[in-house]
């Protein structure tokens, strides 16, 4: 069962202005959105958290991650249609854009499967930029302020679809599991020895 962190109320409500406004709407790149017939709603709010490279680590070496922004699921009759993302500004935090794309659906179905499990799990994004990768990141302590940067031992990850190649897209893994996989990719190449004497 999935308990969600609450969204910030400024992130929610620049979405909602965003949604208000036609030109915000109509110059997004989301055809869907722009063809959407009757009230659209933003939901499921996510917290999103940015996987640091190699290096930024936490205690026990695990990776850090920090927070990037909220993603809300825009909702039109029963099911997704694009997202819109907020990121925190100086002044706070506000909308970014609108987006669609199979991240979405792909969301959306890992949130659903999420909800049937036993144990209570609070959902949050978790990005990895550099290998165009994002898992729905299920924290184990569902009472969260959604800040947390560190995944703990009883997490689980669920790369999303598209996944990268040789990581299962739609796979509940331990943390314990999918992160020394990411780390061993995110790590930079070893340095080149140098030559031989001849």
């Amino acid at each position: 069962m999935l308990r969600p962190s609450p969204a910030p109320a400024p992130a929610l409500r620049s979405v909602l202005t965003a949604l208000g406004s036609p030109t915000a709407v109509c110059e997004a790149r989301t055809p869907a959105l722009r063809a959407a017939q009757g009230p659209l709603s933003p939901e499921l709010p996510l917290p999103v958290h940015v996987l640091g490279v190699a290096g930024a680590t936490g205690p026990a070496g695990r990776p850090r991650t920090r927070l990037a922004g909220w993603r809300f699921l825009i909702r039109s009759g029963d099911r997704a249609i694009a997202a819109a993302d907020t990121m925190l500004t100086p002044d706070g935090w506000s909308f970014s854009h609108f987006f669609e794309g199979p991240y979405v659906s792909s969301t959306e179905r890992a949130l659903i499967q999420a909800e049937a499990l036993c144990t209570a799990y609070q959902p949050r994004l978790l990005s990895v930029p550099e290998l165009y990768m994002l898992t729905l990141w299920l924290h184990a302590d569902p009472d969260a302020d959604g800040h947390t940067t560190v995944p703990g031992p009883a997490d689980l990850l669920v790369p999303l679809s598209p996944a990268p190649p040789g990581i299962a897209a739609n796979h509940p893994y331990r943390v314990a599991d999918l992160l020394p996989v990411l780390s061993l990719r995110l790590a930079p190449p070893p340095l080149l020895g140098s030559a031989a004497p001849a």
